[in-house]
């Protein structure tokens, strides 16, 4: 047996596309092949769809991206001609009328193979059954002499049944040697552990090494953290490739009698809180980046949530690229002015004071006409936020600075957030980050900062601001703990709420007090039609709004915090509808 079918070296590309930019995802292609060609690899293999950007959503449905996609896939095919290493390169392709998530052999010059996703995920974030027609479950592919399975990511993800094809499976009793896995998959917190145990069970099934490779990037909401690895036929690791960077690797596989085995470098991993704070800063700098902004622009108030934000956007774009702007008004206190002050010092970014008292009694004196009679109430207070929402949108026209918005999680669930005011933005890098993390993150990012972050080592967030009671000074000796339950317990809830999707009755039986359990779920439902129109944002845990939690703003069934009944029918309320609290703007 020739030295070349002994030993069989892959480059994983674990690269940063960009949707839509199908020239500029080719040239990175073309860079990556050109690396894997001097370290003397046989095969490059590319995340899923890299040449369209993952996920293409509704894009990859215009006739033009497709063929754009396909004329791309063409030359590439015409390149491998030079006979350098072949590529396995994730595209959109049209076949016999069907539209198919694909992987194609580029070798010799020409397409030499195609294979289809066979199972279409449906679920969270994915709507691919509605975009991609189901390819068949194919054998292998054979690249320089040796057999390649070529499962494209929700491939590997399910146990068999009646709707899924176990394609791995099917490779093995086909000859397949290595497992090579495209994959388009999101960032969540613990996602690794989950990855890997798939990873196990499929291994465990065929005995056959596995490669994951994984993309890395922010695509609008979704974060793709890279983090891509290596199983040999043991479950032995022989590889892992860092998290939330861009890596070329090449990779030696070597044959000892039947079967392959790897080593390779294998990169530490963050976790938790390190993870998901590395996860908002790659968030923000693709969205940033890859929309054409110059920098970004955000109200920096000395309280804790635009304190953080602040932090990742230095950390993700740099201190140039980030204009901070206090807007106090009456309310504002003293020390509120010098944290916002002092935060900005430390980041090292340009920072402007504008106080607002002589736009809001504009505002007043116009609306007092139609407010004449009527009592103050949470108007008055929104008016307030309002106004910073439409300097903070003036500054962003004039400049061309992207408005951060700084809402967290909490505040988002349960509607502690005013329209048009404090929600303004184009982006929100904590959207979903609960209050009591952000906290943890404030603490973590003075003492820590993650691989190729931006922004000044060292504590950066004034410690006053991380343990004074948090409040959106909209008035006298205001704290938010006058409208909400102490953030513990209100993340706790929500977490159930939420992720989880508890029955009321199972969250009282949990400990918590059921007045403030149907009291936050209320909050939950009539706050639906403020997260509509928030910004988009990075998502961290199981469930963010918007992407997976997509309930009907106009829906009147609540649950009352009873017993289910043990039937199957659906308990609505026939109410009237509920009311907006006080605080809701």
């Amino acid at each position: 047996m020739t030295e070349r079918l002994n030993v069989f070296a892959v480059t994983l590309a674990q690269l940063n596309p960009t949707v839509g930019d199908i020239e500029g995802n080719a040239a990175k292609a073309r860079a990556a092949r050109a690396q894997a060609k001097s370290d003397g690899a046989d095969l490059v293999l590319f995340p899923e769809l890299f040449i369209a950007g993952y996920p293409p959503e509704d894009l990859v449905q215009k006739p033009a991206f497709q063929a754009a996609c396909r004329a791309a896939i063409e030359s590439l095919a015409r390149e491998t001609a030079d006979g350098g290493p072949a590529m396995l390169v994730g595209t959109p392709w049209v076949e016999d009328g069907g539209l198919y998530n694909a992987c194609a052999l580029l070798d010799g010059g020409r397409i030499a193979a195609l294979r289809f996703k066979c199972n279409l995920p449906n679920y969270g974030v994915f709507d691919e059954k509605r975009l991609f027609a189901r390819g068949p479950a194919a054998g292998p592919v054979t690249v320089r002499g040796v057999r390649i399975g070529v499962p494209i990511c929700e491939d590997i993800w399910l146990e068999e049944s009646e709707d899924y094809e176990n394609v791995v499976e099917t490779l093995a009793e086909t000859g397949a040697e290595i497992i090579l896995v495209p994959n388009g998959s999101p960032y969540a917190r613990d996602k690794n552990d989950v990855r890997l145990s798939v990873a196990v069970a499929r291994v465990t099934e065929s005995g056959l090494p596995l490669v994951y490779l994984n993309q890395v990037c922010g695509q609008d909401e979704l974060v793709f953290d890279g983090a891509s690895f290596v199983l040999n036929g043991d479950l032995s690791l022989a590889a892992q490739l860092p998290a939330f960077e861009e890596s070329i690797t090449t990779l030696r596989f070597t044959r000892n009698g039947e079967d392959w085995r790897c080593t390779g470098p294998i990169a530490a991993q963050p976790e938790g809180d390190h993870a998901d704070y590395a996860a908002c800063v790659l968030g923000l700098r693709d969205y940033v980046a890859k929309n054409g902004f110059p920098g970004v622009l955000l109200g920096i108030s000395g309280g804790i949530d635009s304190a953080l934000c602040a932090a990742i956007a230095v950390d993700a774009l740099g201190a140039d690229q980030v204009h901070g702007v206090m807007l106090p008004y009456r309310y504002t206190a003293a020390h509120s002015i010098a944290d916002a002050g002092e935060l900005a010092g430390h980041l090292g970014i340009r920072y402007e004071v504008l106080p607002i008292a002589e736009a809001v009694t504009g505002f007043e004196t116009i609306l007092s006409g139609i407010f004449k009679n009527l009592p103050p109430d949470i108007t008055e207070e929104n008016l307030q936020a309002r106004t910073r929402g439409t300097l903070l949108m003036a500054i962003s026209n004039k400049t061309g600075l992207m408005v951060v918005t700084t809402g967290n999680k909490s505040e988002m669930s349960v509607g502690y957030a005013t329209l048009y005011g404090d929600m303004n933005g184009g982006f929100n890098p904590i959207k979903d980050i609960y209050k009591t993390q952000v906290f943890r993150l404030a603490s973590l990012r003075n003492g820590w900062k993650p691989d190729g972050a931006l922004g000044p080592a060292g504590e950066v967030i004034p410690p006053d601001i991380i343990t004074r009671p948090p409040t959106a000074e909209l008035r006298e000796n205001q704290t938010d703990q006058d409208s909400l339950p102490p953030y513990d317990v209100l993340d706790a809830i929500l977490e159930r709420l939420v992720e989880r999707e508890e029955p009321l009755e199972a969250i009282i039986a949990a400990g918590f007090d059921r007045e403030t359990v149907t009291r936050i779920d209320h909050l939950l439902n009539v706050a639906e039609y403020k997260r509509r129109q928030a910004a988009p944002g990075v998502k961290v845990t199981a469930r963010n709004f918007g992407r997976d939690r997509r309930y009907p703003i106009t829906n009147r069934f609540r649950d009352k915090g009873e017993p289910l009944p043990a039937h199957d029918e659906t308990l609505v309320s026939r109410g009237s509808g509920a009311s907006i609290d006080a605080f809701e703007g």
